[in-house]
């Protein structure tokens, strides 16, 4: 395909609403996850770090 000016590629033939929407949603569901993945890490770094319950020292 071949776009005559950024406004045709951006309107992506008609199809902009899907096609830009996909890549919003993909973005968004990446950024979640990297988000969930930090506080994950942080939590299991948090529970590595702690001293086992029941320790009387």
């Amino acid at each position: 395909m071949k776009w005559e000016s950024l406004g045709q590629f951006l309107a992506m033939g008609g199809y902009a609403l899907y096609v830009w929407g996909s890549f919003a949603v993909t973005v968004a569901v990446i950024a979640v996850e990297l988000a969930l993945l930090r506080v994950r890490g942080r939590a299991a770094r948090k529970a590595a770090a702690a001293p086992p319950e029941g320790d009387a020292s």
